[in-house]
């Protein structure tokens, strides 16, 4: 069998990004697939992927956070993870804590027990950085990253950065002050809080057991700080970095061109390397015929067309856009996959 030629997705790094319900993470999986075939040790990273997917790959809950091998016959190999960012967040704090000791205290918190998997951008950062560590662990020649879930789907982009932000607040730097646990008991505790004059906040928003334990929180996490930030600017030069390019996959129809557009210029503004932009599911074109339901096909043939005309011409010069038809049903095996991969990959340039 010929090797597939990956073109401009020639790259150690993939990452696929898009709206929701646009296909991100079957094409995710037809690209590693393709990379494999292509001789590469390949790794797809993906959070819940369907049933179907699942069933597709031949992977189960076993690759929840640790990869597992796709039965392929291929020159390379492939492995998938579902990434978990409880997982991620344990392994990271053992890692940066002092001692066991202070690993212990973290987890045993409330707070951590209870924000660790939920958190807002914590799901995203933690994406970010089991990416990070698959890519420096050396096991893999090229890594394709499926983008979570979230209603603001560029969330993770920005995750390095918060965290680095987060770090350096005032409130951060305030409740590391030793002042806050020369007494550890709440009713000390509210005595001094009082002296420093914010006993009403502390009473009626907060409430004094909840401030202790939050603060609690950030001191046991002291340690680990410098950890994390360093790690977050590691993270951040891994999205910027020459072998890193992002794959755009965007809905067809002239409807979904506003949002393709701002994912595009929030990938530019964020100094990220794009790859082609693909419009996914395109309805092919129907001619004549007065069978039932024809005319609403013609409808959505033409409307695609228009939609990747008006595409074309907004989108970068030099750029690729690329077209891939609809599928007649979700793909259901590998052989589904890899007819996919294939068709994409058919449309790069070289």
């Amino acid at each position: 069998m010929s090797r597939p030629r990956f073109g401009s997705l020639d790259h150690p790094v993939l990452v696929v990004v898009g709206g929701g319900g646009v296909g991100k993470t079957t094409l995710a999986a037809a690209l590693a697939l393709q990379s494999a075939r292509a001789g590469a040790r390949t790794l797809v990273m993906t959070f819940d992927p369907s049933l179907r997917l699942r069933d597709a790959l031949g992977i189960s809950g076993a690759a929840k956070d640790q990869p597992v091998p796709v039965g392929i016959d291929a020159p390379g190999t492939l492995e998938a993870v579902l990434l978990d960012a409880r997982a991620t967040f344990d392994r990271i704090v053992a890692r940066y804590a002092p001692d066991p000791a202070a690993a212990q205290r973290i987890f045993g918190n409330r707070f951590y027990q209870e924000l660790s998997g939920t958190l807002a951008g914590i799901l995203e950062y933690m994406a970010m950085e089991r990416l990070f560590e698959a890519s420096t662990e050396g096991r893999y020649d090229r890594i394709i990253l499926d983008t979570p879930p979230t209603r603001q789907a560029l969330d993770f982009l920005e995750a390095p950065d918060r965290i680095i932000s987060f770090l350096d607040t005032r409130a951060v730097k305030l409740a590391q002050d030793p002042w806050w646990l020369e007494d550890r008991s709440a009713p000390s505790l509210g005595k001094r809080i009082a002296a420093k004059g914010a006993r009403s906040v502390a009473d009626r928003i907060l409430g004094r057991r909840f401030l202790l334990e939050l603060v609690e929180f950030i001191q046991a996490f002291g340690p680990l700080f410098a950890g994390f930030g360093a790690r977050a600017g590691e993270v951040r030069a891994l999205l910027r970095a020459e072998g890193t390019r992002f794959l755009l996959v965007a809905g067809p129809g002239p409807e979904r061109i506003p949002e393709a557009m701002y994912f595009l210029r929030k990938l530019q503004e964020a100094g990220h390397r794009l790859g082609p932009v693909v419009v996914n599911r395109v309805h092919p074109e129907v001619e004549g015929g007065d069978a039932a339901g024809l005319e609403l096909l013609r409808h959505l043939g033409e409307r695609d067309r228009r939609g990747l005309e008006e595409f074309r011409s907004r989108f970068p010069k030099g750029g690729e856009v690329l077209d891939l038809p609809l599928q007649p049903r979700p793909p259901s095996g590998l052989a589904d996959l890899e007819s996919l991969g294939e068709t994409l990959l058919g449309r790069l340039r070289s």
